[in-house]
């Protein structure tokens, strides 16, 4: 057996091999002379833990190690004279620096934490080495030098190579070593230290035998340098910049040295930066990407969060990445480089193909706490029926070690039937990328005949390597890539996500209203601020940055960016609007002070939804007519007049006037506070428990259907979150275990109960957390709206809403990027009960066949459902990586929609976008656009059909003064594009996402994303 091999494996390597982990000297916090030897006798032993580990206290407490290497003559026997002497270390350290004989030798951190180190080039017996280390633990762990070893090298021949060539061989050959152990040349320990000579001639022998027997056999392991680094992660942006600095600076002079080494980076964001402030630095990765040994992976603008962002958000992560590589490089990226992203979203094959993007990578999936990922290579299939190419690679951030890379590459030949293999050398995180250790020692096993073939690689080449041996057995994936891990990133740091959610919307409603004013009055089209206030939210959905893992200081900059990017947005957006309603036809108004105002629609079907007029002066009352003269029912509440907007035209608007009259009635202000806690109109009524401010029930009078079960809805349910490492990233598995006391009712009161609006607020003590929300129900409305408002300051704890319905459903439906997925809420297998929480955009959905009722939100992610119940994460309270996550107010709104049918039928997707998307109000605003009569409503653009999704209207970057229109089936069932407007005349052509022209119909297939450039006859004929 080849265990029996293990003996001679680990006898080889103790030849060459010693470690020095439990020989170190200690010392804690500022010493004297750190670096005197004198000094070190007075230092203590150090004490191992059980883990084997040198350990010190967390909270950036310094600890200062200290050995004495006397040279000896041989290590068992075996004698090392003029070998070469490497201290091999791996520390879990937030800073590290090593010092030998007084000179600082080596430093690094929490990332850089590991590698060989070079003390001398030919040591001699009795020769003295003084070794110091010096370490500070991270902030949030405890420190911990984890290995320590001493390696003696030689160029030629010595018995660790051989040990490690044995152990190769075991990986490959084991039917071999079964079946002819007897045959191996066994080197003779008993010659040493007389016979060294001839001892080595038997491991000489033993060497050429494996060689003999094994050579050429295994394939071929590619190897491509790489250095995953976060845009921001346990550091500040800054530092960034200057890590990605130090580590292309690093691969230059490496490449200069070891000119076979092909190193490939991601993120356009970084070369641009890059680009923009070391022009030199970016010259000289030009020549090296032009030579074919520096490949460009930035296919998108950063390696994005994917579960939490729009559609459109991804989209314009590829467009910008592409566009970027296309015009500074030449060529665009054919891979998707997204090794640590937390999870993909299902529809990413088709985008990623759409954008020109044949292969997708990641490894992530390798972090599981559940079930292992089946593929190591695959299809993954989207909804609509697109595949892409996709490659669960070899873990980043990793070394040349021969015995883990022969592990990795048998692997992967077991899985996969396929002999060639990719391997990552670099450290990560924070940079660093390959090391020169790591390069010597591949050159070194590129010479043994019996490793497999090594060469360099770039991913692109490796992976059309792949694709050529691909066959009909290479499995297919029909799913999300869902990770098992890190699910509180879909809640943790709200305000990002909130940040996120509102940049996207603002955005959205920018480009088309820029886009319509541009074509109907020739304004200029902003597109450059655009283009800016993109990028910035495209940066900042980083995924360490929207999920909310990282630290204080990051979040701070990027708060201030998504301020500064949405007011940015919002001016266009206001602006384009002023301009279209400047163009409608003048109106006369019906009284001689009357104020003309203006509701606008961003989405593209009609509508209808109760606005909020403010009012020039509180103190006098107002009323609202139409251009008739018609008065409109309205409602005053804190000094505003709502009116109940009526059939308001998709991406158009309803035109009004707001007048004095002195008999209109006041604010109502007397709160009804022994009234009883009931909410209806005539499709709902609401019945709120008075004991705690939870929904007692909710009847559907259109079903004569009562929708909650006992337990009721809007159930605040907090949960003892705690004892995870990954503390901003991962929810205690075992959480429900650990309820903590209910949120006890402080008051409730009825601030508006008129006919357009009631609205009930109930007031909650949780802790030393107060959370005040408003029910809210509407003339005619069949959602019932929650406005929250928390002032959260509980550490590690988990707040959630539970809503327990009278019906059972074996399925829950989610919006995700571009489309919808079901998930069971009565898990079959592993892999299903592992999703146990999961990520969703704006909705939720249980239905039966009759009937259904859908969770929407307006900027929280976290779900989990139960065949009876469905409930949102609303707040966590994490303390690592930021201290105070989350503490503070948060503001927020989710709603319970109740619809016939199913989430289709009930038009689930509306109702979310009307949630999210709210009627915008605008007054003092004089039309004056020519001739035309006036009407009520005006409509700018027209998307038919209605289960059709827009998802940008914006001028095209390729082509001036044409327009590129996207749209999403949304529904599963193919479909054809009407449009109406001021497109109505205009020609378009089918484009993918980069706008490059695209042979097919105009028939869009289910779940389908469809671009069209649109451009008006009379620039046609131009052309």
């Amino acid at each position: 057996m080849t265990d029996a091999l293990q003996p001679l494996q680990d006898q080889l390597q103790s030849l060459c091999r010693l470690d020095v982990l439990n020989q170190w000297r200690q010392a804690h916090g500022s010493i004297s002379e750190p670096l005197n030897p004198q000094t070190w006798l007075n230092w203590q032993p150090v004490t191992l833990n059980e883990r084997g580990h040198i350990p010190w206290r967390r909270g950036k407490q310094e600890l200062w190690l200290s050995q004495t290497l006397v040279i000896p003559k041989s290590i068992n026997g075996f004698d090392v004279s003029r070998f070469r002497l490497y201290l091999s270390l791996r520390w879990w350290a937030d800073f590290a620096q090593l010092y030998l004989n007084g000179i600082l030798h080596r430093t690094g951190d929490l990332f850089d934490c590991f590698g060989r180190i070079l003390l001398d080039e030919s040591v001699q017996p009795g020769q003295t080495l003084h070794v110091a280390l010096y370490l500070v633990s991270p902030s949030h762990d405890d420190g911990a030098l984890v290995t320590s070893d001493l390696i003696y090298e030689n160029e030629h021949l010595d018995p660790g190579f051989v040990a490690d060539e044995l152990a190769v061989c075991r990986q490959f050959c084991s039917g071999f070593f079964n079946k002819k152990l007897n045959t191996l040349v066994i080197p003779n320990f008993e010659l040493l230290p007389q016979k060294q000579e001839q001892f080595l001639e038997e491991l000489q022998q033993l060497h050429e035998q494996l060689n003999d027997v094994f050579s050429s056999t295994q394939g071929t392991l590619y190897l491509m340098g790489h250095a995953h680094l976060d845009m921001a992660w346990l550091w500040e942006i800054s530092e960034t910049w200057t890590a990605a600095q130090r580590t292309f600076k690093s691969v230059l002079n490496l490449q200069t040295q070891f000119p076979e080494l092909v190193f490939s980076h991601s993120s356009a964001a970084l070369y641009d930066w890059i680009e923009c402030h070391r022009p030199d630095l970016f010259a000289s990765i030009k020549t090296q990407v032009e030579r074919g040994v520096w490949e460009v992976a930035a296919g998108l603008w950063v390696e994005p969060e994917l579960n939490l962002i729009s559609g459109e958000s991804i989209v314009r992560q590829i467009l910008y990445g592409q566009q970027y590589v296309l015009e500074k490089f030449g060529q665009p990226v054919r891979v998707a480089w997204l090794p640590d992203s937390f999870g993909f979203c299902w529809q990413l094959p088709q985008l990623l193909k759409q954008g020109g993007i044949d292969y997708f990578v990641t490894q992530k999936l390798r972090w599981n706490d559940t079930t292992e990922f089946p593929y190591d290579l695959f299809w993954w299939e989207s909804p609509d029926g697109t595949r892409i190419l996709s490659l669960m690679s070899a873990p980043i951030g990793q070394g040349i070690e021969p015995q883990q890379m022969a592990s990795y590459l048998k692997s992967w030949q077991d899985k996969t039937g396929l002999s060639d293999g990719l391997w990552l050398p670099g450290v990560g995180d924070h940079g660093g990328g390959p090391t020169r250790d790591m390069l010597e020692v591949a050159r070194r096993w590129q010479g043994s005949s019996l490793f497999p073939k090594l060469a360099f690689s770039s991913a692109t080449d490796y992976l059309d390597r792949l694709q050529g041996q691909v066959d009909a057995t290479c499995p297919v994936w029909r799913d999300e890539l869902y990770l098992q891990f890190h699910r509180g990133c879909y809640t943790t740091e709200g305000d990002r996500k909130r940040a996120n959610r509102e940049g996207e919307r603002c955005l959205y409603q920018a480009e088309v209203f820029a886009s319509l004013a541009t074509i109907t009055a020739e304004v200029p089209y902003p597109g450059e601020s655009l283009e800016k206030v993109w990028k910035d939210l495209l940066f900042n959905q980083f995924h360490d940055i929207l999920p909310g893992s990282t630290i204080p200081e990051v979040l701070a900059e990027a708060n201030r960016v998504s301020a500064a990017g949405l007011a940015t947005a919002k001016a266009i957006r206001d602006g384009a609007i002023m301009t279209l309603l400047q163009g409608l036809p003048a109106s006369t108004p019906p009284y001689p002070e009357a104020i003309p105002v203006y509701v606008v629609n961003a989405l593209t079907w009609s509508r209808s939804q109760v606005v909020s007029l403010p009012l020039p002066n509180s103190d006098r009352r107002w009323r609202v007519c139409n251009l008739c003269g018609e008065p409109v029912p309205s409602q005053r509440f804190q000094g505003e007049l709502q009116i109940l907007a009526e059939a308001v035209p998709g991406v158009g608007c309803a035109r009004y006037w707001l007048y004095i009259d002195e008999e209109a009635p006041q604010d109502n202000l007397s709160y009804h506070t022994t009234r009883a806690p009931v909410l209806e109109n005539a499709n709902l009524r609401a019945t709120i428990d008075a004991e705690t401010g939870n929904i007692q029930q909710i009847f559907d009078k259109r079903n004569q259907q009562e929708l909650l079960n006992s337990q009721g809805g809007n159930q605040l349910q907090a949960f003892r979150d705690q004892g995870q490492y990954w503390d901003a990233w991962n929810i205690d598995p075992n959480y429900e275990q650990y309820p903590l006391n209910p949120p006890e009712l402080e008051c409730f009161d009825f601030l508006e109960s008129g006919n357009l609006r009631q609205r009930l607020r109930v007031v909650r003590r949780l802790g030393e957390s107060r959370i005040c929300q408003d029910y809210i129900l509407d003339k005619d409305a069949s959602v019932l709206v929650i406005e929250t408002e928390i002032d959260w300051q509980e550490r590690q704890v988990l707040l959630k809403t539970a809503f327990n319905f009278a019906f059972n459903t074996d399925i829950a439906n989610y919006d995700m990027a571009c489309g919808t997925i079901a998930r069971p809420t009565q898990p079959q297998t592993p892999a299903e009960a592992a999703k146990w929480e999961v990520p969703a955009l704006q909705w939720a959905d249980l239905s039966t066949r009759d009937f259904g009722v859908s969770l929407l939100q307006n900027c929280k992610h976290g779900y989990d459902a139960k065949p009876n119940q469905l409930r949102l994460t609303l707040l966590r309270g994490c303390q690592w990586p930021n201290p105070e996550s989350d503490r503070g107010i948060h503001h927020m709104t989710y709603a319970i929609s109740v619809h016939p049918g199913d989430w289709k039928t009930g038009k689930t997707d509306h109702r979310a976008d009307e949630l999210n998307q709210p009627l915008r109000v605008y007054t003092n605003i004089t039309a004056s656009g020519g001739d035309r009569p006036p009407s009520q409503s005006h409509q700018w653009l027209s998307v038919a059909p209605d289960s059709l999704k827009l998802m940008a209207l914006k001028a095209s970057d390729r082509y001036p003064n044409q327009w590129i229109l996207r749209v999403h089936d949304r529904h599963g069932e193919a479909q054809q594009l009407a449009l109406g407007g001021v497109f109505t005349e205009m020609t378009r052509t089918r484009v993918n996402l980069l706008d490059e022209t695209q042979v097919g119909n105009e028939t869009i297939a289910p779940w389908q994303i469809a671009s069209f450039r649109l451009q008006s006859q009379q620039n046609l004929t131009g052309q």
